[in-house]
C-alpha cells in the first residue's frame, strides 16, 4: 500500500530496525526513508501507527514497513505528508541487505497500482484464526468449519467499515443454516452441521491444498480448518449426513447448567458420538469407532468407502459398501484403527469419504499415537 502526496524521487534510505522510539535513538532520519520491520508475526494495527508518528517526528521523508504476510487490510490514514508503503517480510529484509551493502543507499516510492484477478490463492486460512485441537475436549474435533472472515465490508454504527475475525465469519456460517433449514425444514442440528462439514472443501480455487497463515505459513489441516471452507450449494445436497439424536450427548457428556455450563467426560468414549469427523487425541493399541450415516439423497443409492488414513495409523472400515433402499435408510459402521509403531507421537491426518456417482461425503480423521499419558510434551 502506498500513500504519497509529494513529490516522489530518489531519497537517502536508512534502516530503522522496529521505528520504536528506542530503535531510532542515535539514527538520523530527517529527510530520509526508514525501512521498519516488524519481525514477530501477529498483530499489527497497534505498531503501525506507532511506526508512522515516530519516523514522522522524525521528520523523515517516508516509511517502508516490513511484515509477515497476513492477507488482511491494514491503514496508511495515518500516513498524511508522509509516503507510506507496506511490504512482505522478505521483501523487507532484501531492502535491508541492499543498505547493508551500499555507502549511500537511496530508494523511491511511488504511487500505488492496483492489480485484480485471481492470481493469488484462496482461500487461505487466516493467522487470527482459532486453532485445534480442544484442549477440554480432544475427542470432539474443532474446529468445525471455515468460512470468509477477512477483510469483510461490515457495518458499523452509521457507516461501514473492512473488518475481520471470527464476528465476521460467524454470520456467514449462521446464514448458510437458515438457508439450509428453509430447504430442510425437518432436518436436525446435527444434519445441518453435518452438511456443511462433510461438502466443504480443502483445496482453493486452483485445485491446490488450501494454505494457512502461520510461522511459517502451512499447507493447513484440520486443525486449522476442521472439514474445509464452507460451500453452501454443495451442503444443500450433502448426499448422507451424520445425525445425532439430542439424548445421545448425555452418554458422553455430563453437563450441568449454572450460570454456564459445566461439562465432564463421561465414562463412555467421546469419540463413540456420531460427529462427522473423528479425533482420537491417544492412540495406544487397536480401537473400533462407531458412526452411523443418514442417506438424505436419492432413495436407491450405493456409497464405497475411501480412505486416506493418518501417518502411521491402519484404517479399515466395515462394512466398506453401504447399500440404501427405500426400507434402509440409516447404516452403522465401524471404523478400526490402529497404529503402526509404538511411539510418543503428534498428530497426524487423513479422512474417511463415502462416495457414489453424485455425492462425496468427507469426514476428518485426526489421529495421535502414544505409550503414555502427556505430562509436559518437551524432548
Amino acid at each position: 500500500m502506498i500513500k504519497n502526496e509529494s513529490k516522489s524521487g530518489f531519497q537517502p534510505l536508512v534502516q530503522g530496525g522496529s521505528c520504536s522510539i528506542e530503535a531510532l535513538n542515535g539514527t538520523e532520519i530527517n529527510g530520509k526513508i526508514v525501512l521498519c520491520i516488524k519481525e514477530t508475526f501477529g498483530p499489527t494495527a497497534d505498531i503501525l501507527p506507532d511506526a508512522i508518528t515516530n519516523v514522522k517526528s522524525g521528520g523523515a521523508f517516508g516509511l517502508i514497513f516490513a511484515i509477515y504476510t497476513i492477507d488482511k487490510l491494514l491503514s496508511t490514514e495515518d500516513c498524511v505528508g508522509i509516503a507510506c508503503v507496506i511490504v512482505d517480510i522478505d521483501i523487507g529484509f532484501q531492502v535491508a541487505t541492499y543498505i547493508g551493502s551500499q555507502g549511500s543507499p537511496i530508494a523511491k516510492i511511488e504511487p500505488a497500482s492496483t492489480i485484480t484477478g485471481n492470481r493469488v490463492p484462496a482461500p487461505r486460512v487466516a493467522f487470527f484464526s482459532s486453532r485445534g485441537p480442544s484442549a477440554k475436549y480432544p475427542t470432539v474435533l474443532k474446529p468445525d468449519i471455515a468460512a470468509p472472515g477477512v477483510n469483510i465490508l461490515a457495518a458499523t454504527g452509521d457507516g461501514y467499515v473492512f473488518d475481520s475475525g471470527a464476528s465476521m465469519s460467524t454470520p456467514h456460517v449462521a446464514g448458510v443454516v437458515a438457508l439450509l433449514k428453509a430447504v430442510h425444514p425437518d432436518w436436525s442440528h446435527a444434519a445441518l452441521k453435518s452438511a456443511i462439514v462433510t461438502t466443504a472443501s480443502t483445496k482453493d480455487e486452483h485445485g491446490m491444498p488450501m494454505l494457512a497463515e502461520a510461522l511459517p505459513r502451512k499447507v493447513a489441516d484440520p486443525f486449522d480448518y476442521g472439514g474445509g471452507n464452507i460451500n453452501p450449494n454443495a451442503a444443500a445436497d450433502p448426499g448422507l449426513v451424520y445425525d445425532i439424536d439430542p439424548r445421545d450427548y448425555s452418554k458422553f457428556f455430563a453437563c450441568t447448567i449454572q450460570k454456564y455450563a459445566i461439562c465432564n467426560i463421561s465414562t463412555s468414549p467421546a469419540y463413540h458420538l456420531n460427529l462427522p469427523s473423528i479425533a482420537i487425541p491417544e492412540l495406544r493399541g487397536p480401537i473400533k469407532v462407531q458412526r452411523a450415516v443418514t442417506n438424505v439423497g436419492e432413495v436407491d443409492a450405493v456409497y464405497r468407502a475411501d480412505i486416506q488414513s493418518p501417518s502411521g495409523v491402519r484404517i479399515k472400515v466395515d462394512p466398506p459398501t453401504l447399500v440404501f433402499n427405500a426400507t434402509t435408510k440409516v447404516h452403522a459402521f465401524k471404523v478400526s484403527m490402529t497404529p503402526l509403531w509404538k511411539v510418543q507421537g503428534g498428530y497426524t491426518f487423513g479422512s474417511l469419504t463415502w462416495r457414489n456417482e453424485r455425492h462425496s461425503v468427507r469426514i476428518p480423521l485426526a489421529v495421535r499415537i502414544t505409550i503414555q499419558d502427556f505430562y509436559a510434551d518437551v524432548a
